[in-house]
């Protein structure tokens, strides 16, 4: 079992309102670079995405599930077939996502007894609290020639050290795919 990581992020780190959905000031800054950048399955998921387990916290959760249900092309049909966790202690109803259930027990707890790959996607808040138990394996980082100086980081600072391998980067789009694994 892995725990993989895959975000959007910027050139200095920042993963806060990729899309524009939070209405701050510097938000949308991943669609600007077109829809090709970042649709379909950017982040070479593959099997993992059909027979793990994706996980997310309320916000990102509630975000894609009024976003992924009403599409039907091959990406989505795997998304919304996919084994959904999501993280909150609010959330009480996850019918709104076809596969999705809610964690009723601690995160990290229900991470480490989980037997399938965990993908969390956005959700930084369930990221930090995975990297403050060293839970994290993988990151798959999208990254864009942009440059906020403000925002949510990706490793925050005073966070735990992370010692990395690049396992591969690729030119997508505007963007650079790469892969880190606990090195």
């Amino acid at each position: 079992m892995s725990v993989i990581v895959i975000q959007f992020v910027t050139l200095d780190g920042i993963v806060s309102d990729p899309d524009g959905s939070a209405g701050t000031p510097s938000g949308g800054w991943a669609f600007r670079h077109g829809p090709e950048t970042v649709a379909g399955d950017k982040f070479r998921l593959g099997a993992t995405l059909d027979e793990g387990a994706m996980l997310l916290g309320r916000r990102t959760w509630e975000l894609f599930s009024r976003l992924w249900p009403g599409r039907d092309d091959p990406f989505s049909t795997r998304m919304n077939a996919a084994s959904k966790l999501v993280a909150s202690r609010t959330l009480t109803d996850a019918s709104a996502w076809a596969n999705s259930q809610v964690i009723e027990s601690d995160l990290v707890d229900v991470v480490k007894r989980e037997r399938r790959d965990v993908v969390i996607t956005g959700s930084i808040s369930v990221v930090h609290a995975l990297m403050a138990e060293d839970l994290i394996d993988e990151y798959r980082l999208l990254t864009f020639p942009t440059v906020l100086g403000a925002g949510e980081r990706l490793f925050p600072a005073g966070g735990p050290p992370a010692h990395l391998e690049c396992r591969s980067a690729e030119k997508n789009g505007a963007a650079v795919l790469t892969r880190y694994v606990r090195g």
